[in-house]
């Protein structure tokens, strides 16, 4: 018969099996022991003021309408709970830092902060103090480690001015065996449910499909891609530098989303960006918004105003020399800018243990934000000298002080230095390390460190933001605002380190971003 075809009868199995796994799976949440788990959930998220997305004005009265900067003001309720299968203790919390918890609301600015806990553990309270580590900065608080018994719960009500409502809200913290997660909504006085979000969902959408797989017995192939995936393509332009970040976390998103068609064409920062605008402004005729990211080094200066920007990474820069110039002390500032003004021609006349050899200066062109991040926070100007050679070999204006020329990429600009001697360059940190036929130059007393500089041991200079711009912000359900929430999640973080960059998402890189 029909119906007792193998293909069929592999389907009634499944079904089968399927059924008994949704049984084993209850079973297991409710006798078997579970990690240590501390779970959060944005109870309230509401405008005070004027409510932005809506276009209107919130009718207010009494302090609320009186008190200075209620006009963007919102009210968050955050609950934090344990919902593991056991107690959690202060030194259960792995961080270095006095505090347990960060909660971090993005684009917006804490104003006040108040705790409450349910009747019966008002013990809890003793633990909210400055000494303990309470506090906030900016968007930003800092929690304390508050020890919780399995089903305690506590709650913060923040007030928050700037942003709007609906911004990211994000908890983060380490729990020894254990970890800390996002559970869904729910209202105030809601308990938590008997079994975890993950073994609902899990169970009932595995019931679902195999009991309709039996019914149906047919087989299908209804593979979704993963939660948050968007098909479709898009382009990613600008930095040269921070391009190979790039490259790798579109392949883990193709990887991982099926249907996505992700282009890295890095052709410089601000070439990047001016073709972002240009399309952006094309795409407005056509009622229509590109799928475009472009990727600069530090902001850009002086584009349209529909360009929507956001800070993904701190990249740190070195100054490269050929391998024959042994600066064994390397440069002060004052050095740098007087070989980039043309007043030293020669190398002996830094030093006259240098080899007397004329000094090369192989730059970037114009579009690189390497470069402008260079002339901004080593500099201090543009450089003086204009370009005097077409390959970086034979000088064309006999008349400038300096050999000068201008590479389209940051790989070009490393194999340029390491060919010439009496060559000096700069470059992303990571691309540098490690290139034969050159070296990295201390500056200022400072050698480039992407630990020092995240753990506050070093004010070395050479260093900016990365920034990822947008023509107006993304539509939601886009696969230009899935990638960007891609790179901000934690996988993301961990190749944006690998690469040597540091993740302005992660907490404590975050102020360190905010201020490039």
């Amino acid at each position: 018969m029909e119906w007792l075809s193998a293909e069929n009868v592999v389907a009634v199995g499944t079904a089968f099996v399927g059924i008994v796994a949704s049984g084993i799976m209850v079973w297991y949440e409710r006798r078997v022991p579970r990690r240590k788990r501390i779970g959060y959930r944005v109870q309230m998220d509401n405008p005070i003021g004027d409510d932005v997305r809506l276009g209107r004005a919130n009718v207010r009265l009494g302090l609320f309408d009186e008190a200075p900067g209620m006009a963007d003001a919102t009210l968050v309720l955050l609950r934090i709970e344990n919902d593991g299968s056991q107690s959690i203790a202060d030194m259960d919390y792995t961080g270095r830092e006095l505090h347990g918890l960060t909660a971090v609301f993005a684009d917006r600015t804490i104003r006040g902060v108040s705790v409450t806990q349910p009747s019966g553990t008002h013990h809890l309270m003793d633990h909210f103090t400055p000494s303990n580590g309470l506090r906030y900065e900016d968007g930003v608080l800092c929690i304390p480690r508050v020890p919780l018994n399995r089903g305690e719960h506590f709650k913060v009500l923040v007030l928050l001015s700037g942003g709007d409502v609906g911004s990211g809200i994000r908890l983060i913290g380490g729990i020894r065996d254990g970890e800390v997660h996002p559970n869904r909504s729910a209202t105030p006085d809601e308990k938590p449910p008997l079994f975890s979000r993950a073994s609902r969902l899990i169970t009932g959408l595995l019931t679902l499909c195999v009991v309709a797989l039996a019914v149906l017995v047919v087989a299908r192939d209804d593979t979704q891609s993963p939660i948050g995936c968007e098909r479709g393509t898009l382009k990613i332009t600008g930095s040269t530098a921070f391009a190979p970040v790039i490259r790798e976390l579109a392949k883990e998103y193709e990887k991982d989303c099926e249907g996505s068609d992700i282009t890295v064409d890095a052709r410089g920062s601000a070439g990047g960006v001016d073709e972002l605008a240009a399309l952006g402004a094309q795409s407005e005729k056509d009622s229509g918004s590109p799928s475009v990211i472009a990727f600069s080094d530090g902001p850009t200066v002086g584009g349209p105003p529909e360009l929507s920007g956001r800070r993904i990474a701190l990249s740190v820069f070195t100054l490269v020399v050929n391998d024959d110039i042994d600066l064994e002390r390397g440069l002060s500032l004052d050095d740098v800018r007087r070989i980039y003004r043309g007043e030293i021609t020669r190398w002996k006349q830094l030093d006259d243990r240098l080899p007397d050899l004329p000094v090369v200066l192989v730059s970037r062109n114009a579009d690189s934000g390497t470069r402008q991040i260079f002339q901004r926070r080593v500099l201090g100007s543009w450089e003086r000298v204009s370009s005097t050679s077409l390959d970086c070999v034979r000088k064309d204006d006999r008349s400038a002080p300096v050999m000068r020329c201008e590479l389209g990429s940051t790989e070009k600009v490393l194999d340029k230095v390491a060919e010439i001697p009496g060559a000096i360059g700069y470059s992303e940190l990571n691309l540098a390390t490690g290139h034969q036929g050159l070296r990295r130059v201390v500056l200022d007393g400072a050698d480039a460190s992407v630990e020092d500089i995240e753990y506050g041991r070093s004010d070395y200079p050479y260093r900016g933001a990365e920034y990822a711009y947008t023509y107006h912000r993304p539509p939601v359900g886009s696969l230009a605002a899935s990638f960007l929430a891609y790179v901000g999640q934690g996988t993301s973080e961990t190749v944006i380190r690998a690469h040597g960059h540091l993740p302005c998402s992660a907490s404590e890189v975050l102020k360190l971003c905010g201020k490039e």
